[in-house]
């Protein structure tokens, strides 16, 4: 019941961390659930885009596509971000947001790309690497990774405690206590909570609810058409098999770290700004959903060993971008832990936990 990297946690996040560590440290996943990627990461808007999150994701991002499709998760989308005349400084600084990092963008006609898009909707960026991404694949395969170098899983594991002596955790969870070196925060929305339960200062990351629903409309949802989505950031939509549509009204609610549920309001406001961009008629819902995106005060991940706590490793704040990002971010942090270099390419100094210094930032 002793390890060198106990990881709590066990979404996307903390499942490639654990792949990327592999056979070099004796690493245990506690997942408080009793499924491992039942909150955000079984939630995910399943796509992958290099603008996502904007410049200080973007490296992230871009760094993670040469694995993702070595895995065979990501499948053609492209993505075309769309306004109105009144958006069109809002493309111009889009397109310069991502000015000289190698992320292809071109201005287009929007019509050619949406059938039905109703007048008034002239401006257009269109963003041709945007892909599909397999989450659940994604996810079940770093598991298995993780499990193949001998990484332990706990489920129904939720941590209740964890103390400090003599250079080890004791680490009191719901399926029993452990011992670990190193005690890794990779909890999502509960990450400050984690942190609290470990007597370390939280560091300000707050849950934020964001709405998905599923939908079929008359005409059905082409699927050669492109994930859309609002330069102002009011929508995005993308096609699903069998004619259906994943729609998000772009919301963000703050909330307590919970199991989220969908609101009516949302819904309804998702389908108004749709059916005002379209001239589709939605003929059912399927279904709904919420998930939680979890920011650090600063909308950057966190990666890195606390800046007063020993042994306490930020694994966090990775907002709704830590599916497309896992490799990258997973390589980072397996980096920091064991003490090699940082990955090429990509700044870990940028997203350390020690940027907030030694104060406690609350929203």
């Amino acid at each position: 019941m002793s390890y060198d990297i106990a990881i709590v946690g066990a979404g996307i996040a903390g499942a490639t961390l654990a792949a990327a560590i592999g056979s070099r440290a004796r690493v245990l996943l506690l997942e408080a659930e009793d499924a491992a990627g039942y909150h955000a990461t079984g939630r995910s808007a399943a796509f992958w885009s290099e603008t996502y999150g904007g410049p200080g994701i973007q490296p992230l991002t871009s760094a993670s596509e040469a694995p993702l499709k070595a895995g065979g998760f990501l499948e053609p989308l492209g993505s075309l971000h769309i306004g109105q005349a009144s958006d069109a400084a809002l493309a111009d600084a889009f397109m310069a947001e991502f000015d000289g990092t190698g992320v292809a963008l071109e201005r287009v006609d929007p019509a050619g790309f949406v059938p039905g898009l109703r007048d008034g909707w002239t401006i257009g960026v269109r963003e041709p690497s945007c892909a599909y991404i397999d989450v659940a694949g994604l996810h079940a395969d770093a598991l298995a990774t993780a499990r193949r170098a001998g990484a332990t899983l706990a489920l129904n594991a939720a941590l209740q405690s964890a103390t400090r002596a003599n250079g080890r955790w004791r680490i009191v969870t719901g399926a029993g206590e452990f011992e670990a070196a190193v005690l890794v925060n990779a909890a999502g929305a509960w990450a400050d909570p984690v942190a609290v339960a470990a007597d370390v200062a939280p560091l300000g990351i707050q849950p934020y609810r964001r709405t998905l629903v599923q939908l079929r409309s008359d005409p059905a949802a082409p699927t050669e058409m492109p994930h859309v989505a609002h330069l102002g950031g009011d929508f995005y939509f993308k096609p699903e098999s069998g004619g259906r549509l994943w729609l998000s009204p772009h919301d963000e609610t703050p909330c307590d770290p919970t199991d989220a549920q969908p609101e009516e309001l949302d819904v309804a406001i998702a389908i108004d700004r749709f059916e005002h961009v379209v001239d589709w008629r939605v003929t059912r819902v399927e279904r709904s959903w919420a998930g939680l995106r979890s920011f650090a005060p600063d909308r950057l991940p966190v990666y890195g060993f606390d800046a007063r706590s020993p042994g306490f490793f930020w694994f966090a704040g990775q907002g709704g971008f830590g599916i497309q990002t896992a490799p990258a971010g997973a390589a980072i942090g397996a980096a920091l832990l064991l003490g090699d270099a940082s990955p090429n390419g990509l700044d870990a100094n940028r997203y350390a936990a020690t940027r907030f210094g030694d104060s406690v930032h609350l929203p």
